[in-house]
């Protein structure tokens, strides 16, 4: 800015303020009253032009104490330029103005009172970069002399000071670059003095007199330095110490220089060693003493200062090179992993072998495994038991309902509030850079306005690419290549094909009615016994308890809703035992009255030798506590009638049954499909219905009229349960399975479960989810089961017991499955084929 354009108005709006405002120097000016808040308002927030930036500045008078009372104002003030206007509205309107003085001002008269005060003015002193030089006081000696005495000891007060404080320096440097008839009301404005003080310093037109009246306080500042070095070498608290106090007022305004500024110093200096110490990767090295130069030079106030603090802390608490020691031993990793979970075969398989080649090759980049299976199985637990079978630190991440794609990579830091995304975060909470980090939920992630969070975990699950992982807050490289990720999914179907394609699957899927036995008296029992304050001596649960619980209350791929059961019997237990114990002290308590006997009634010592205890938990217990089985007897009241078949799904809670109930009724030929079903298995009915009306004549279906079954007729199939919504390419076979029995009048043998899908031409295609369909029929009480042919390869997953329960059928065409679904032959077609089969027998 070009001060020497600058012109002082005639008339100038007035600023009253408590202290003092000198030419050259710069306060921060709070502004709280009604007259001084109009004049903001009206006069610097709407101005037009520089000159409109320039206020006048008036200090009031020595005892003046009330601020908007014009007979206070001294006469004499300062002109100055608003540099800067800042502004609140909580808890009050407030404004804090940043003024630079320019010259001083005589007032003559008051031209307006009211919004604002608006004064007549007098220019007494020079602009800034007015031409000075014609000035008869520069060629008298005397002046000259002041003059060269005043910049000796200005010097001479710096080099007293620390220059290790950033505004010591700042100090130096102004009064180096100042010009001589400037420094008496620069150093006015720095040294400590009295408002009478300053006010004999500001009415002092003369440069002089002004450099008289200065040399004073000067004096006194060094001499109150020199005193106060002296008292800290001698060590002593007494006269020095109230000289001090005297004469030292610098050392609490400037050279305390402020206590903001000493904390600064101290925190840029704790930053500097951080960094040193953190051992980075000399790219992020730069970064960080790049920005603790920046942080050096920055004021305290601005906002940018607590972000770049921010910043730095976080770049030293990241562990650029620290890593946890792995302790890798594949005997007691698997040890380890038995115990804490109960089968899970082919997950501990795969973790088994990433050890093995650990051990063998130590540089081997961290996996991106994928465990997918039903809720409740032991994904996450299971991530736990690998972190602690290595040693490495755990930490977990939900990704359920995540939207924006700053959660993974951050925000930038140009925003407020800006902060770094969760795999930073989750490093520095962690400390090491191999950890085990569980993503969880991942194929629960969502797009929003904000980006898409699953294309943000590309280059995070990427091992090609993550050695340079750049989070957006960082702004710098990191090495992810040494973190094992792990992520869960209840299914596959919703994660995207480029983040799919980037980890190993592993299915995890659902457990049989043997493991579920195995895991309730060997984990969740202890655990729940536990939890509710329960002597295993109190209580004993039978077998036959465990398993009513398995197959009658809790028919789920995984533990959970067993774990729960288990819960509540527990609680009901826990009354019970509460209950008796207080009966029986009661009882005890009234004996010892009778008696008039000292002897006391121990609650542990009754109830492990009351004859009352163990509570023994069994079937009829199990039905008295949680009420009637939910799902006993379930099958034959739903088939035994044409029309009906039952099928088997794939869920992302784990395989499941699926009732298919056809009807025929008088109409147009429509189809009628119920359910909430998806688009594939409406396709599904369609093929099923369209390939039966071809081959009617095969299965002893009446044709009305010798024309199409579906003359005058409407054809209605429901799927049960409607609220829950179904789709899959697995129905067809189970849909013209119902169709056929529906309209030939045969009823289909009700211990049979199918899957496959069909074509018009009438092959069985295969499906996935073998085992868990298989499980969920085997927990139905499904005795026989109808596979596609080319499937018969997954029958290897399932458990031998499973097998051994079970008859399973695999054909190839939709004749094969009709062949086996009815036991009585037709009549239109040849003799029965042998269709493939496993049977316990086998």
């Amino acid at each position: 800015m070009a001060t020497s354009s600058i012109k002082l108005p005639r008339r100038l709006p007035l600023l009253i303020i408590d202290g003092v405002l000198f030419p050259g120097a710069s306060i921060r000016i709070p502004v709280t009253s009604y007259r001084n808040m109009n004049m903001v308002k009206s006069h610097l927030l709407n101005r037009s032009s520089l000159s409109s930036a320039i206020i006048g500045v008036v200090p009031k008078e020595v005892g003046g104490n009330i601020e908007e009372d014009r007979t206070n104002m001294h006469p004499v003030g300062t002109a100055g330029i608003v540099v800067q206007v800042t502004g609140t509205n909580w808890p009050r309107p407030a404004y804090t103005l940043l003024v630079t003085g320019l010259c001083r001002f005589k007032l003559e008269s008051l031209a307006q009172e009211s919004p604002y005060l608006v004064g007549n003015v007098k220019q007494l002193d020079k602009l800034p970069g007015e031409d000075i030089s014609g000035n008869a006081d520069d060629k008298n000696s005397e002046l000259n002399d002041l003059m060269e005495q005043f910049r000796e000891l200005s010097a001479k007060l710096i080099d007293m000071l620390d220059l290790a404080v950033p505004a010591v320096v700042r100090l130096k440097r102004l009064l180096n670059s100042l010009p001589v008839h400037s420094l008496p009301d620069v150093c006015a404005a720095i040294v400590r003095a009295s408002h009478e003080e300053r006010l004999q310093i500001l009415d002092a037109v003369d440069l002089a007199e002004r450099f008289r009246k200065t040399l004073p306080l000067l004096i006194r500042q060094i001499e109150g330095l020199r005193l106060l070095q002296k008292a800290k070498k001698d060590g002593s608290l007494g006269p020095p110490t109230i000289q001090i106090e005297k004469f030292a007022p610098l050392t609490r305004q400037r050279v305390d220089f402020d206590d903001e500024e000493n904390e600064d110093s101290d925190d840029v200096s704790n930053l500097e060693q951080k960094i040193k110490a953190a051992d980075m990767p000399e790219h992020a090295r730069k970064v960080a003493m790049k920005e603790l130069q920046r942080f050096k030079k920055m004021p305290t106030h601005m906002p940018e200062h607590s972000m770049t603090r921010s910043y730095l802390e976080l770049m030293t608490d990241l562990p650029w090179s620290k890593v946890s020691p792995e302790t890798i031993d594949l005997s007691k990793s698997k040890r380890d992993l038995d115990n804490d979970h109960f089968g899970l075969d082919k997950l501990k398989r795969r973790v088994l072998e990433y050890l093995a080649v650990r051990q063998l090759k130590n540089s081997l980049k961290g996996p991106i495994l994928c465990f997918v299976g039903p809720p409740g199985v032991g994904k996450t637990s299971v991530g736990r038991s690998i972190a602690k079978s290595l040693g490495r630190e755990f930490h977990r991440i939900s990704l359920g309902g995540v939207c924006d794609q700053a959660d993974i990579r951050g925000h930038r830091r140009t925003y407020i509030g800006s902060m770094p995304g969760r795999i930073i975060q989750g490093l520095r909470t962690v400390g090491v850079k191999n950890p085990v980090f569980l993503l969880d939920e991942i194929d629960k992630l969502s797009s929003g306005i904000h980006g898409d969070p699953a294309a943000a975990l590309l280059e995070v699950l990427d091992p090609e690419q993550n050695c340079a992982f750049t989070d957006h807050y960082l702004n710098v490289a990191f090495d992810l290549s040494q973190v094992m990720f792990i992520a869960t999914a209840n299914t596959t179907s919703t994660i995207p094909p480029a983040l799919f394609d980037r980890m190993e699957v592993i299915h995890v899927p659902g457990y049989t009615h043997d493991e579920k036995q195995h895991i309730a008296r060997n984990h969740l029992l202890p655990k729940q016994l536990n939890e509710h304050g329960l002597n295993p001596d109190l209580v004993q649960f039978q077998d036959e308890a465990i398993k009513s619980l398995i197959s009658k209350y809790t028919r789920e791929a995984g533990v959970r809703g067993l774990e729960r059961k288990i819960g509540a019997l527990c609680r009901a237990v826990a009354v019970k035992i509460v209950e008796k114990n207080k009966m029986m002290l009661q009882k005890v308590e009234t004996t010892n009255i009778s008696e008039n006997s000292d002897t006391k009634c121990d609650d542990k010592h009754f109830a492990t030798n009351s004859s009352e205890f163990p509570i023994v938990i069994d079937e009829k217990a199990v039905e008295y506590i949680l009420g009637p089985p939910i799902f006993d007897g379930e099958l034959p009241p739903r088939v035994g009638m044409p029309g009906v078949a039952i099928g088997m799904a794939w869920t992302q809670t784990g395989g499941e049954i699926l009732f298919v109930e056809a009807t025929k009724m008088e109409g147009g030929g429509q189809l009628i499909l119920t359910g909430q079903l998806g688009d594939v298995m409406k396709e599904s009915a369609k093929i099923a219905l369209n390939w039966l009306r071809n081959h009617a004549h095969k299965y002893d279906i009446p044709i009305v009229n010798g024309t199409d079954l579906m003359e005058n007729t409407d054809i209605h199939i429901h799927f049960p349960a409607g609220a829950v919504g179904k789709d899959g390419p697995s129905a067809g076979v189970t849909i013209v399975t119902a169709l056929t029995s529906l309209f030939n009048g045969k009823v289909i043998d009700p211990e049979l479960a199918m899957t496959g899908e069909i074509t018009l031409r009438g092959l069985v295609l295969p499906v996935g989810g073998i085992k868990c369909k298989v499980l969920a029929a085997h927990r139905a009480g499904i005795k026989k089961i109808v596979l596609p042919k080319r499937n018969e390869k997954d029958l290897k997953d399932i458990p031998a017991s499973i097998q051994a329960d079970l008859c399973f059928y695999f054909v190839s065409t939709i004749d094969d499955v009709l062949q086996v679904a009815f036991e009585e032959p037709f009549d239109n077609l040849p003799q029965k084929v042998n269709i493939p089969q496993i049977s316990s027998k086998l």
